[in-house]
């Protein structure tokens, strides 16, 4: 069983190590996979000014992309287990709001200094200008359990950059939600994926994620259009909404027989076709 692997083991080298020393039981649980979306950006001034205008979308992203609904052997009653168990590092979840870069690399280095991070490479914000590329990173989702529900996430990700940054150039102040509201919504996502209510963390009104999710389509839908992506986005988000996220598939395929060896099967054998 799962259960019976935990702690998993630690690859040997001087980083685990190094890990084990700091972060200590923390590592034990790490069996977590997620899905990395990078987009270029021009500088990383205006990356960290990006990241504040995609904080408000975050909890609407991880309940599009929720895809862990098992651990340890077992149904954890939550859509998306995986952000939960990343929430507990210190560096983690959605990223603060940023004055500046100057703000951000002053941040960070005050989390250097105390030793909450061992490096940049332990910045696990779900947002971040990428330590080592000309890029941000989104860094929430889940992996996706088919291919075309990757391409999904990665393509509405991307338009939500190029949307957030065309408001950079212009000038318009990014919404700041209150980290407990955003807090908040993170866990309903997390607990529900697209089935349940939220928190839309613009108004600070209560709001269903499914209706969430076509404010967000809705949002970024001119950088879609201007990538060519709007008509496969568009029903690939329709079949999210129809057919269910990946935990909810998960759920069915386990339903039929009680065995967790048919999630597997299922994730292997009988994908969704790919998006048109």
């Amino acid at each position: 069983m799962l259960g019976e692997l935990i702690p998993a083991p630690i690859s040997d080298g001087a980083r685990y190590a190094e890990s084990l020393a700091t972060y200590r039981a923390l590592d034990d649980e790490q069996s977590i996979c997620s899905c990395h979306v990078h987009v270029e950006m021009p500088d990383r001034e205006r990356a960290v000014q990006v990241s504040n205008h995609l904080r408000p979308w975050l909890p609407t992203l991880v309940a599009l992309a929720a895809n862990s609904p098992y651990w340890a052997g077992r149904d954890t009653g939550h859509a998306c287990w995986r952000v939960l168990a990343w929430a507990r590092w210190p560096v983690a979840g959605p990223p603060p709001h940023f004055e500046s870069l100057a703000h951000f690399e002053d941040l960070v280095g005050t989390l250097l200094g105390c030793g909450a991070l061992m490096d940049t490479g332990t910045i696990f914000w779900d947002v971040r200008p990428s330590a080592r590329l000309p890029t941000i990173e989104v860094r929430l989702a889940d992996v996706a359990l088919t291919a075309g529900d990757a391409a999904l996430f990665a393509a509405l990700v991307r338009a939500l950059v190029q949307t957030s940054l065309a408001a950079v150039e212009a000038g318009e102040a990014a919404p700041n939600p209150a980290p407990e509201l955003l807090r908040a919504a993170y866990w309903l996502a997390s607990r529900d994926g697209l089935s349940g209510d939220g928190v839309d963390t613009r108004s600070g009104r209560p709001a269903p994620f499914r209706g969430l999710a076509g404010d967000l389509l809705a949002h970024v839908l001119p950088a879609l259009r201007d990538s060519g992506d709007l008509d496969p986005v568009t029903a690939g988000v329709r079949a999210l909404l129809e057919g269910g996220t990946g935990a909810d598939r998960q759920r069915a395929a386990y339903r039929r027989r009680g065995r967790l060896t048919d999630v597997v099967d299922a994730a292997v054998l009988e994908p969704l076709p790919p998006l048109p």
